[in-house]
């Protein structure tokens, strides 16, 4: 099974950089597509970034590109989302989770495992 767990949320204010780290584990984790979701209140929850196991394919939503940066060290099992430039409709809780194709990525549905989430608030 792969277990996925998020840190690196907080506190901030309007033009700061914070950086996501989704640790994994599980024999599979590593050859998984990984992506960012995240759900601010009130909304349906969104894709952000993702990243395929080999860091050729990289995708981002318009809202974050330019401004978000997707990375994996799969020596460490882990990908991180470094978002500078941060605005207070970034506030949300940030989810990484972990599909085993890159086709549909845009698909909350299609990915089999989640981490509980990380709190990422900007003020202006």
């Amino acid at each position: 099974q792969v277990q996925l767990v998020e840190s690196g949320g907080g506190l901030v204010q309007a033009g700061d950089s914070l950086r996501l780290s989704c640790a994994s584990s599980g024999r599979t984790s590593s050859n998984y597509y990984i992506a960012w979701f995240r759900r601010a209140p009130g909304k349906e929850r969104e894709f952000v970034s993702g990243i395929s196991w080999s860091g050729d394919y990289l995708h981002y939503v318009d809202a974050v590109k330019g401004r978000f940066t997707i990375s994996r060290d799969n020596a460490k099992s882990t990908v991180y989302l470094q978002m500078n430039s941060l605005k207070p409709e970034d506030t949300a809780v940030y989810y990484c989770a972990a599909n085993s194709r890159r086709i549909g990525y845009l698909n909350d549905g299609l990915y089999g495992y989640w981490g509980q989430g990380t709190q990422v608030t900007v003020s202006s």
